[in-house]
């Protein structure tokens, strides 16, 4: 079991989340139910994943959370990308948030590695 908040990519995880919800905010109203909520979820489930594969018994299940935040991680670029088409969000926000992901997926990978070993 590891200790989450000493995690530095649970931290960078839940300041994305937090960065996603406060962009989010401005998404058009009538997309509440839709893509802000979808994206919303995306966000919370990466560092719910790794938190809950930290809090696992053993490295092979902590490894197979950290595959599910992956893929949320990646599913929220793609509805940041949509949003950023749709006109939703400009490319400086969109940006900065694409780099935080990527950031977040190679830190993921790297931890991922060092738990085969």
């Amino acid at each position: 079991m590891h200790n989450i908040k000493e995690l530095k990519i649970w931290n960078k995880a839940m300041d994305l989340a937090v960065k996603v919800y406060e962009l989010s905010a401005k998404f058009p109203s009538d997309e509440r139910f839709g893509l802000t909520s979808q994206v919303r979820r995306c966000a919370v489930s990466i560092p719910s994943n790794i938190s809950e594969g930290a809090g696992r018994n053993t490295k092979g299940e902590f490894k197979q959370f950290l595959g599910i935040a992956n893929g949320s991680a990646y599913e929220l670029q793609t509805q940041l990308i949509i949003a950023h088409k749709l006109n939703f969000i400009d490319e400086s926000s969109t940006n900065e948030i694409l780099e935080s992901i990527d950031e977040i997926q190679k830190m993921n990978y790297r931890l991922q590695l060092s738990l085969s070993k």
